[in-house]
């Protein structure tokens, strides 16, 4: 299974002065240009997620000073990681966590600046899984079990910010995600990105019910790079030009849906919290039907962008979203109904006694002194006595014809004249 973590880093680490709390001459909070263009600040005059956990099911959330007060729990499923999983996992992504992390619960510096998160008063459960080579253990198997634990320790939302790059997943998370279902948990996706070889949304993002992110520019246009397409993308987030903590607490420059993912999750969290009384149904509802229609976007939904860039103001304080009975992003379990084979009946084993036959009925005795050539009442009766009277009258007959023939012959014979 081809695995790819939807991130890109690159190497601008932001520095910077303390400015006032969310002073916008803060470099850090200045560049964080998504908390304004997904109206994040205009939410947080209703919210800022209280209440609410997010599961980060990735490579683990380090102990940066500014994710550290966030994190309320964890653990590991990859073998390799720490048992509270806040050990970072993998050689080459193990700050992919911690990036994800800080942008849906960040916490800032105690003076006000610093990176930010969409939820910053949510928290977060890490799980780390090892991606690849750098676990032994299945990774569908991580994920599963992952789900499974994050759902148990009260997540109400989950965050995967990764793809397999196929369409197809293991049977093992039929299950793991219908728990999450059941257990009323939204589960927040990332679509994969061009950059990394994803030409079309792999799973997860093909699993129906979950809430598929693609990822905008700034301005608002399908990213090149760092997105991708298809037809079960829900929503659209900046995934360009992003910022991220990475576990030794320096604030880094990435991109990718990766990052998108996180900032819908951040304002899935600030819908629950605001609307605590609507199921995960109803809270993808809210967030489809509030998104706004991307600059290029002719229809809505579409395999670009879904339904639109997520819009968190609109999404925390609208009226009139209508009740939904279903998960508008599809049903898994119809969808298991119709593509996974039935179990097939179990084959009855054969018996090992010997199967007993019913005995043949005796054979008739007809005895020395009888002889099959001689006659019996039943020949004579079926047989003999109805074939000759028929064959004696045809034989009459036959010669009457035969009689009537000659006489009509001798008789003009009898008049030819003579010469």
């Amino acid at each position: 299974m081809l695995l790819a973590i939807s991130g890109i880093l690159a190497v601008l680490v932001l520095t910077g002065a303390a400015p006032p709390p969310d002073d916008p001459a803060d470099p850090v909070r200045k560049a964080e240009y998504w908390l304004d263009s997904t109206a994040v600040r205009d939410a947080w005059r209703v919210t800022q997620g209280q209440g609410q956990t997010i599961a980060v099911i990735d490579t683990g959330v380090g102990r940066a000073a500014q994710l550290d007060p966030a994190v309320r729990g964890g653990t590991d499923e990859s073998g390799v990681g720490s048992s509270n999983g806040r050990t970072p996992v993998g050689a080459v992504d193990a700050d992919h966590g911690s990036w994800v992390a800080s942008l849906i619960a960040a916490q800032g510096e105690s003076d006000g600046s610093g990176m930010i998160g969409v939820a910053p008063k949510a928290k977060v459960l890490s799980v780390s899984l090892g991606f690849g080579s750098s676990s032994s253990v299945p990774f569908a198997e991580q994920v599963a079990k992952g789900i499974r634990w994050a759902v148990d320790q009260g997540a109400s939302v989950i965050n995967l910010s990764f793809t397999t790059n196929s369409p197809e997943w293991d049977p093992s998370w039929d299950d793991a995600f219908l728990y999450a279902y059941q257990h009323d948990v939204v589960i927040v996706v990332a679509a994969g990105n061009r950059g990394s070889g994803t030409a079309r949304v792999g799973a997860p993002a093909t699993i129906p019910g979950v809430l598929t992110v693609a990822g905008v520019t700034r301005t608002g246009s399908a990213s090149r790079e760092a997105s991708t397409q298809g037809i079960t993308i829900g929503v659209a987030a900046p995934s360009e030009e992003l910022l991220g903590i990475s576990a030794d607490g320096q604030t880094v420059s990435w991109e990718g849906t990766s990052g998108a993912a996180p900032i819908v999750a951040g304002i899935i969290a600030l819908v629950r919290a605001a609307h605590p009384h609507l199921d995960a149904n109803d809270v993808i509802e809210r967030v489809i039907q509030t998104a706004r229609r991307a600059p290029p976007q002719k229809q809505v939904p579409d395999a670009t962008y879904g339904y639109g860039i997520v819009d968190a103001a609109a999404a925390v304080s609208a009226s009139g979203i209508r009740h939904v009975d279903t998960n508008p992003m599809g049903s898994l379990v119809d969808w298991i109904r119709l593509h996974r084979r039935a179990e097939a009946v179990p084959v009855p084993e054969p018996s090992r006694a010997p199967a007993t036959v019913a005995p043949l009925p005796p054979a008739t005795d007809v005895g020395d002194s009888e002889s099959v050539l001689l006659p019996t009442a039943e020949t004579l009766r079926y047989g003999t006595i109805p074939l000759a009277g028929l064959t004696v009258p045809a034989i009459l007959v036959v010669f009457g014809i035969i009689v009537a023939v000659r006489r009509i012959r001798s008789a003009r014979h009898s008049r030819t004249p003579n010469n």
